[in-house]
């Protein structure tokens, strides 16, 4: 079931990258861990400026090469988080939850979504 239209999945892309922004400073992450992800947080910010969809600024990236981009790190973001981040619980733990909750978002979001279901939403 898709429930989350185009313009509330860019909601959700830019809170998660304030999130990820915040969290090496709120979760005390340091090295590799906060460097990673500063840059994923920032390369998340650049992936939802260039998207063709409500909250996108230059609309260059349509929203299908998106969707396959989030489901991918969904499952690298996993992946990661046992091997590179397995040694670090915080890290681990964090990774794990953040690549669940992309691709739980991936999951339910109707890309293709139109401006009737977004004024439902």
């Amino acid at each position: 079931m898709k429930f989350i239209s185009p313009k509330i999945h860019g909601v959700i892309d830019y809170l998660m990258v304030i999130v990820l922004l915040c969290s090496p400073a709120f979760f005390s992450f340091t090295g590799t861990l906060a460097i990673f992800t500063y840059a994923l947080g920032a390369v998340h910010l650049v992936l939802s400026i260039l998207t063709d969809y409500p909250l996108g600024i230059f609309k260059a990236i349509p929203v299908t090469i998106h969707a396959t981009i989030e489901v991918l790190v969904g499952i690298t973001l996993i992946i990661l988080a046992y091997t590179l981040f397995g040694d670090n619980p915080d890290g681990k733990l964090f990774y794990v939850i953040f690549g669940t909750v992309i691709l739980l978002t991936w999951l339910v979001t109707d890309y293709m979504g139109n401006e009737f279901n977004e004024a439902t939403l």
